[in-house]
């Protein structure tokens, strides 16, 4: 399950690997925006399960750029 959060500078995505996460990111923020041309990973956390001790969710934020018609 990928859950997203988004604003005009940053779009943050919880899935299970960082590798898949910056397109992901994409992925989803193009379901609303067009032109994107870009995107900048400006952090990358992870959730850790207090009693194993296991990472239970990757998380990467980035920043979207993309061109605005006018």
């Amino acid at each position: 399950m990928v859950s997203c959060w988004f604003s005009p500078q940053h779009f943050e995505v919880k899935i299970k690997g960082w590798e898949d996460a910056a397109q992901v990111a994409v992925d989803e923020a193009k379901k609303t925006l067009h032109g994107i041309h870009g995107i900048e990973i400006i952090d990358m956390t992870a959730k850790v399960d207090p009693n194993s001790g296991k990472i239970t969710e990757y998380r990467a934020g980035v920043k979207i750029a993309f061109g605005v018609e006018h």
